[in-house]
């Protein structure tokens, strides 16, 4: 069985009748992120994260974490990513310890800021969007195009590969596609936040961002930091199988990003950018 999926037995109560049986639920565990970097030829160690989270693909986690939230610029910027050492072999893998090189400048105050920026985005929403365009070195791709039928067979892939969510029911998705429709990677998580830092950080360790020409799909609803992220990694179209908040719509409008949202079989609803979707 996967770590991110464990065993419980419960009682079930259908059709007037109780009994025990065994259930698979979703793993929901912390995860500490920790910086390592040199300020004025000083190693710093701080700490900059604790989330909860499903385990697999940590690293890429904490690689995609620190990318779309403004830490490093770079892909390159990452020397490696490991786990710290623990004694106690219960948390041992619960500490994720990213090591910049020595030539990287780190602005933890700006960091920090925009932190704060994003927890209290529903006041400073100008403020939040700014702060995107400012950081982001990417900008989305306005020559890509898709049908809005292909968009269709979007859900059906990615659901065929949301594993975790078949044997457990409660876990986030999202999936990357290419312009030919193709999926390129699916990855879960107990936070819809979590999935989509584990995907980005896919791409980040390869170094392989931008990713101008392709498509997002989100499992839920659209909140601004999923949108957020989506620019800081370059990413044209976003979709979501629910609904968008009024701060992700006001992102995706003002970076050029098209957001598309309520996503069923025979219906979306196109919030902006529509002329990269052909009719």
């Amino acid at each position: 069985m996967p770590l991110s999926i464990i065993n419980k037995v419960i009682t079930l109560i259908s059709s007037g009748k109780v009994w025990q049986q065994d259930d698979l639920v979703a793993v929901e565990e912390p995860v500490e992120l920790r910086l390592f970097y040199m300020d004025n030829n000083i190693p710093v160690e701080k700490p900059i994260s604790i989330t909860m989270r499903t385990p697999g693909n940590d690293f890429e986690l904490a690689a995609g974490f620190i990318l779309t939230e403004g830490i490093i610029n770079n892909c390159s910027d990452i020397d490696y990513i490991s786990y710290c050492i623990r004694t106690d072999k219960e948390t041992e893998n619960n500490i994720v310890k990213i090591v910049l090189k020595k030539e990287i400048t780190v602005n933890i105050n700006q960091a920090e800021r925009n932190f704060f920026i994003n927890g209290s985005c529903g006041i400073c929403g100008k403020a939040s969007i700014n702060a995107i365009q400012q950081q982001s070195k990417f900008t989305s791709n306005h020559a890509l195009k898709i049908s809005h039928q292909q968009i269709k067979q979007y859900m059906r892939q990615m659901q065929s590969e949301q594993i975790n969510f078949k044997y457990t029911g409660g876990i986030h998705a999202c999936a990357l596609f290419n312009q030919e429709g193709k999926m390129l990677l699916v990855r879960e998580d107990i936070g819809r936040h979590n999935a989509l830092d584990k995907l980005i950080g896919y791409y980040v360790l390869r170094n392989e961002l931008p990713l101008q020409n392709n498509i997002l799909l989100l499992s839920g609803r659209i909140s601004f930091e999923l949108v957020q992220k989506a620019v800081m990694a370059g990413i044209s179209i976003v979709i979501g199988v629910g609904a968008p908040s009024s701060l992700a719509i006001d992102t995706a409008q003002q970076t050029g990003l098209t957001l598309i949202g309520f996503l069923k079989e025979n219906s979306m609803n196109i919030y902006t950018h529509p002329e990269r979707i052909d009719v």
